[in-house]
């Protein structure tokens, strides 16, 4: 700092430059800022924490100053807010221990609102306990109920057969089954066909053996009749047509019964002519059936019918034509109805579909579920 002396007349005064007047504005300004900061840090620490917690509709109203002092301030002490008012007296319960709080509402038991409603009703602890050691035989039904059933109920189911494995010879007819189901999925009855009458020699073989003279022994039904028996091993269901649900059931069949039959005279039609004789006979088959209705279904089965069979001799006898059985030569005769078949039998398959519906009697029945 740099000082200088004035003359007599300035009466000893000591004049500053003004940089170090500067300097001392600025020092004054520190300070008098510190000043500020310390009294804005008093200010907040001495507000009280309770104006924290003041909710927003109260915002502009100063909070309520209690006009009496707290009891215990002065002690140091805090007043109990849920204790009850000064002044009532504490009685322990009647035969209670006076030291030992009594719980009051629920205390979180395992029987929750039953037991408070009804508590015969209750559940102990010693009944889950037996209950838990007893047998239970559970089952679970995956189709609950089965949309047409077949127990005790008469299925009649008419159709018309035709061949599926002769293609020189076709057989078709009409068919009858009856069948009553002792469970849901197992039945006995009596299945029938009628041929008499329209077997078809196809065109191609007439005319194949009349330019080749070459021709194949056929035969001819005429009825058979059989016992059959039926199981259902699937049932189940289907969508179709986008919109609606169809219950389906495929079911296999076998049985034995007899067939009538005989060969058709096709190597010497002038001089042959043959009966019809029941043959044992055996049938097995496999059918779809789609219910319309619970009483109602569209049936489809294929069934091979199995049988012994005496086919036409492929040659002709060389004797006299029209030789009587006293006659010289009658043995090799064409007339002899002894040289009209082949020798042995052949086991045959007529294999025919069968396309009909299929009636439940009665229309109606009733569900009995186990209890």
């Amino acid at each position: 700092m740099n000082f200088r002396i004035e003359p007599a007349g300035s009466a000893g005064r000591i004049e500053r430059k003004p940089d170090e007047a500067r300097d001392n504005r600025k020092t004054r300004v520190g300070k008098m800022g510190r000043w500020i900061g310390v009294v804005a840090a008093a200010l907040l620490l001495a507000a009280p924490s309770t104006a924290l917690a003041q909710k927003g509709k109260g915002k502009g109203k100063p909070p309520a100053t209690p006009t009496t002092p707290a009891a215990g301030a002065a002690g140091g002490n805090v007043d109990d807010l849920d204790a009850p008012p000064a002044g009532t007296p504490t009685t322990p319960p009647a035969g209670g221990d006076p030291t030992t709080a009594q719980p009051t509402g629920d205390t979180g038991g395992g029987g929750g609102g039953i037991c408070e409603i009804d508590p015969s009703a209750c559940p102990k602890g010693q009944d889950l306990g037996e209950a838990a050691k007893r047998n239970v035989k559970a089952e679970i039904y995956a189709v609950e109920q089965i949309y047409a059933l077949r127990y005790h109920r008469f299925e009649l189911n008419p159709y018309w057969g035709f061949t599926l494995n002769d293609q020189f010879v076709s057989h078709p007819g009409p068919g009858l089954s009856a069948n009553y189901y002792l469970t849901n999925v197992l039945a006995v009855g009596l299945n029938g066909n009628f041929y008499s009458g329209l077997n078809v020699d196809s065109a191609f073989n007439f005319e194949t053996r009349r330019a080749s003279r070459v021709a194949v022994p056929l035969n001819e039904l005429s009825w058979s009749a059989a016992l059959d028996f039926t199981y259902v091993p699937v049932y189940g269901k289907f969508a179709g047509f986008s919109n609606f649900i169809f219950s389906y059931d495929i079911y296999v069949a076998g049985g034995v019964g007899a067939i009538s039959t005989r060969p058709i005279p096709v190597i010497d039609p002038d001089n042959r002519k043959f009966d019809f004789a029941p043959k044992i006979a055996f049938n097995l088959g496999i059918g779809l059936r789609i219910f319309l209705t619970r009483w109602l279904a569209a049936n489809l089965e294929i069934a091979d019918y199995i049988f012994p069979e005496k086919l036409e001799q492929l040659t002709i006898g060389t004797g006299p034509i029209g030789a009587k059985p006293t006659d010289l030569g009658y043995k090799t005769s064409p007339s002899n109805p002894d040289t009209w078949l082949q020798d042995g039998v052949s086991i045959t398959n007529h294999v025919q579909a069968q396309v009909g519906l299929s009636v439940f009697l009665p229309f109606s029945f009733n569900y009995r579920l186990p209890k």
